[in-house]
């Protein structure tokens, strides 16, 4: 991979993580048209923390408050103490509902952690997948959700929409929110949850997939296009996520439907006939 080649898929990966098209799934259909073959998924999970820093800058705030929230919690630990901050701090609520939501994605990204790989090297396998989040889009027309405030089943369901999202092709952000609005949820705080529920996701594969890179050592080759990756998709990635809030704002997230499809359905006839390049 070159600098050019890793730039051009930084910006890929920075706007569609956060619009509902899968980052991941767009990654593997861009390699593949630009001939980019890579070992393993360290620059897919580099350039996620790259978006991972556009999710801390856009959403500082709401972050800190629930750090502060949760560590005030752990520096007075009782069930009493622990079950009221629950019930009246929204913050330290939000922190819980992220630590139980990220269970799922957790669990198979640990227990899958080789199928997940090789799946992100079939790109015909993600073109279908778009499909499938075209379909979790368009629904969401016929959603009519209305709560502010939602709880640990809701919370648990959104975390297996983010667990089945670690398939490329399965946009996380859309699979998410999309769960969320099918479940009640109003669809600001739809997105707000979502962004904010990944932000463990990604750090956790960062922290993993770094740990190997420690262990043995990053080709000079690499260190270049990895880095240059991860600030372009940091910077189009803040971009393209404060586009996505005020769209969610208006309500229409089922328009991406029709682009899932129109790109599912053309990578299914490209790459069945093997026109690789």
């Amino acid at each position: 991979m070159n600098i050019l080649q890793a730039v051009l898929l930084g910006v890929l990966q920075g706007v569609t993580e956060f619009l509902p098209i899968s980052s991941s799934g767009h990654l593997v259909l861009g390699k593949a048209i630009l001939g980019v073959h890579t070992e393993g998924v360290a620059y897919e999970v580099f350039v996620h923390f790259g978006t991972f820093l556009a999710i801390l800058t856009v959403f500082w705030g709401d972050v800190w408050k629930i750090l502060v929230a949760v560590g005030h919690a752990v520096r007075h630990p009782s069930p009493g103490n622990w079950s009221l901050s629950y019930r009246e701090d929204p913050f330290f609520r939000v922190g819980i509902l992220i630590c139980l939501g990220t269970i799922p994605a957790g669990a198979v990204g640990l227990l899958l952690e080789h199928e997940i790989e090789a799946a992100f090297s079939n790109p015909l396998l993600v073109s279908l997948a778009l499909l499938v989040t075209g379909t979790f889009l368009l629904g969401t027309r016929w959603a009519r959700p209305q709560d502010t405030r939602f709880g640990m089943v809701r919370a648990f369901v959104i975390g297996l929409a983010q667990a089945f999202a670690i398939l490329p092709g399965i946009s996380r952000s859309g699979s998410t929110i999309a769960a969320a609005m099918y479940a009640g949820v109003e669809r600001s705080e739809a997105a707000r949850f979502s962004f904010l529920l990944v932000l463990p996701a990604i750090l956790g594969a960062t922290l993993l997939e770094g740990g190997k890179l420690l262990q043995t050592g990053i080709p000079s080759q690499q260190a270049m296009p990895l880095f240059v990756g991860t600030i372009a998709a940091y910077c189009s990635g803040a971009i393209a996520l404060k586009w996505l809030l005020g769209v969610i704002r208006r309500g229409r997230l089922d328009r991406f439907a029709y682009y899932c499809y129109a790109l599912g359905m053309v990578g299914i006839i490209w790459f069945a006939q093997g026109f690789y390049l």
